[in-house]
């Protein structure tokens, strides 16, 4: 049986930067898939960070190797059209977290992706929103945070 190493994916709806995210995240990707046995990535789809860190992903498992991760849509409830993320993504699952509101759902969501992860990845450069709270809420309960935005130190990405 693999040992799982799971990693949480968080960002602004609205990137600025697109270079600067794939220069940072891109690297520490790659390290991952060479390094750990399986790594199952969630990530969401609710904004400009999620759909390009998506693409990043699939770049680094096919530069590095894709036999030994996974891509993991996490929703935070069911969507309309859902086979068109059945063709992109290696999985997809729901968290059973209820059935709140849909704002609420986002959060809840969020919190169990990170509950679920080893390391979370957030591209954060404001001090508000659900990709802030997602990584305040990392940081408090004591998980590993890379933020893409602020965090720049060589030894962090490889």
């Amino acid at each position: 049986m693999y040992e799982i190493y799971r990693v949480a994916l968080f960002g602004h709806r609205t990137l600025y930067d697109l270079r600067k995210v794939e220069d940072r995240l891109a690297p520490i990707l790659e390290n991952l898939l060479r390094t750990k046995e399986y790594v199952e990535f969630y990530i969401g789809r609710h904004g400009e960070f999620d759909e390009y860190a998506a693409s990043v992903i699939k770049r680094a498992q096919k530069a590095v190797r894709d036999d030994n991760s996974v891509m993991i849509l996490t929703l935070p409830y069911t969507v309309k059209d859902i086979e068109f993320y059945e063709e992109y993504y290696d999985e997809i699952t729901i968290p059973d977290i209820g059935r709140p509101h849909p704002k609420v759902a986002i959060t809840l969501r969020n919190q169990w992706m990170v509950d679920a992860a080893d390391l979370v990845i957030a591209y954060v450069e404001n001090s508000s929103g659900g990709a802030y709270k997602a990584m305040a809420y990392a940081e408090k309960t004591g998980k590993p945070v890379i933020n893409l935005a602020t965090d720049c130190e060589e030894e962090i990405w490889t």
